[in-house]
């Protein structure tokens, strides 16, 4: 897994029966989302969020390393 990152802008959202938690990491630029139970606490949907951030940041990561391999790199 990713490490947290560090600078992180977190959005909370009520809407309906439901919270929308907006994590965005200020460095990249890089947004997701969660949704989750308004009777959830702010820290435990706010740290849901940022795993999420961190996962989706390493995936971008892997997805853009060099494979190592020879030929052509599209």
């Amino acid at each position: 897994m990713a490490s947290t990152p560090q600078d992180v802008i977190i959005e909370f959202i009520t809407i309906g029966n439901a919270v929308k938690v907006t994590a965005v990491c200020t460095v990249t630029g890089r947004e997701v989302s969660i949704v989750g139970d308004p009777k959830a606490s702010k820290k435990e949907l706010e740290n849901l969020a940022v795993r999420k951030l961190a996962y989706v940041l390493q995936k971008d990561a892997e997805k853009n390393a060099p494979s190592g391999g020879k030929g052509i790199l599209a």
